[in-house]
């Protein structure tokens, strides 16, 4: 035991500073390149190397299993829909609540010196414009002529003067459209012209309903005509909600959804569902709900987090984390908690607007689904409507973050809905004004292995340039330090010598 000591204390005095310089230089750089090709392998892919290759390799070998995806699962089927998932998954939809430009968006630039729409937005409001109120047989009329252009305009006083160069000539509806859109100041002069282009629009309805099938010049004028016509009654009840005849705007929108039941593009459903949240008609909520949140039909934040107000409403005023901790979720608390987190998996930027951890801004008039925008246009005008509920958003303090517990990388894998989409805050950065803070939550976690090697590498480095400082400090440093890590299995050593008789124990030495 003795030999064993003299040659540990020989080796350790026999070490010069140049050495411990050397290591500890060595081992910071090959663990700084650990870090970056960590870093560069995470940004590319969205995960650890050495997790997968642990996660990958290792784990079957030491018995575990993996259960992330199915055992059953089609390659060709998986292709195609990740395929799907590629080229839809940054759509951008026209927000079923947006605002009006003179009324409202106008007012706030008026007051702030903000301007709330970005020109991507504003640029795709033109094209819906040009594919909804414009077809191929606008230069038989020479009002919807002038307004072809008018609609391609990005001045919006040649727009306006263009306007009202077209209704000099007749009635048109698309020319009241667009004044009531951006000349109207208030929302009053805005149902007014409104009301005007109901008028011209319902007389070009039915002129064209009676030629509808004479040709395709008439089918596409028809299509129009009636582009025009739901568009006009849709923000005729839109005024009245907004002007607190929510009952009135609920039968408008119930009759325009009877009277034009395959344009459901337009969305009308989520404009009922928030007046009847007004109007707190939480039956008629949910049977809309039973009617929209269907599995083939593309989901919306409005749809899932109505959804989920109506499943707290049930429990969330006497609920109480600490009684749950104790006594468990009763099945209507777990009901109500596995919906919240259905819709914040959908999207999961809402919680902090309904919570107000982030502050509100004027939806814009595109939404990404999914997004920060999407959220933003649901919680502007949904908020109210969670304080009424007593205890929801308590509930939904309580419960919203779980949801990524349970989802190790929400970014890549999807657990209720496909995975979440890598493109949002791209796209929502395009939509939403420079001012605003785009959430990009949940955003991508560091994982440990990255920490580590980043931490490792620091500390190497650290330990080099001390070194390189103070040599000969460092060199009794480094003596004390493996004295001290020695010690245990120079004191096992022991044991065993005085256990092991003499002559046996200088025979394993030997050998």
């Amino acid at each position: 035991m003795f030999g064993t000591e003299s040659s540990l204390s020989m080796f350790l005095n026999t070490l010069t500073p140049k050495f411990y310089v050397a290591l500890t230089g060595t081992s910071s750089l090959i663990s700084g390149l650990i870090l970056i090709f960590e870093w560069w392998y995470f940004r590319k892919y969205g995960t650890s190397f050495i997790e997968q290759v642990s996660v990958s390799h290792l784990r079957p070998l030491l018995g575990g299993v993996d259960n992330s995806s199915p055992s059953n699962s089609n390659p060709s089927n998986s292709d195609a829909d990740s395929s799907r998932q590629s080229v839809s998954e940054c759509k951008v939809w026209r927000n079923p609540l947006n605002l009006f430009r003179g009324a409202e968006y106008n007012r706030y630039t008026w007051v702030t010196g903000r301007e709330p729409l970005t020109y991507y937005d504003m640029n795709l409001s033109a094209q819906d414009h040009q594919t909804f109120f414009t077809c191929d047989s606008d230069h038989l009329r020479p009002a919807d002529a002038i307004m072809q252009k008018a609609w391609r305009e990005r001045n919006p006083q040649a727009r306006i003067s263009a306007a009202h160069e077209a209704l000099d000539i007749e009635d048109c509806a698309t020319a009241y459209i667009l004044l009531a859109e951006e000349e109207a100041t208030t929302i009053v002069e805005a149902e007014k012209l409104f009301k005007q282009a109901l008028k011209a629009g319902e007389g070009c309805y039915r002129r064209s309903q009676q030629t509808q099938h004479h040709g395709t010049q008439h089918e596409t004028q028809h299509r129009r005509d009636t582009n025009v016509l739901v568009y006009i009654k849709r923000r005729l009840a839109m005024c009245s909600r907004k002007l607190g005849r929510t009952r009135e705007a609920v039968k408008m929108m119930r009759d325009l959804m009877k009277e034009f039941p395959l344009l459901s593009m337009f969305n009308i459903h989520e404009n009922l569902l928030e007046s009847l949240l007004e109007l707190q008609a939480y039956a008629d909520v949910q049977a809309v709900l039973a009617k929209y949140d269907d599995i083939s039909l593309p989901k919306s934040a409005t749809i899932c987090y109505t959804a989920a107000l109506l499943k707290a409403r049930a429990v969330s005023d006497k609920f109480s984390p600490e009684a749950a901790s104790r006594r468990g979720l009763s099945p209507a608390e777990m009901n109500a908690v596995e919906a919240i987190h259905r819709a914040v998996e959908f999207n999961p930027h809402v919680p902090k607007y309904l919570l107000e951890m982030k502050s509100l801004i004027l939806p814009p008039e595109h939404i990404l689904k999914r997004g920060d925008s999407e959220a933003i246009a649901y919680a502007f005008f949904h908020l109210q409507h969670w304080k009424r509920v007593e205890g929801a958003l308590n509930l939904l303090h309580c419960t919203w973050e779980g949801t990524f517990r349970m989802i190790p990388y929400p970014l890549e894998k999807g657990h209720l809905f496909y995975p979440y989409p890598v493109c949002t805050e791209t796209a929502d950065r395009e939509l939403l004004p420079i001012f605003h803070e785009v959430s990009v939550y949940p955003k991508k976690e560091l994982p440990f292995f990255i920490l580590f090697t980043a931490g490792l590498c620091s500390f190497t480095a650290m330990l080099a340039l001390l070194t390189h400082q103070f040599p000969e400090l460092m060199g009794v440093f480094a003596k004390a330090f493996l004295s001290t890590l020695f010690a245990p299995l120079n004191f096992i050593m022991e044991k065993v010598e005085n256990i092991l008789p003499s002559s046996l124990w200088h025979q394993l030495t030997r050998i």
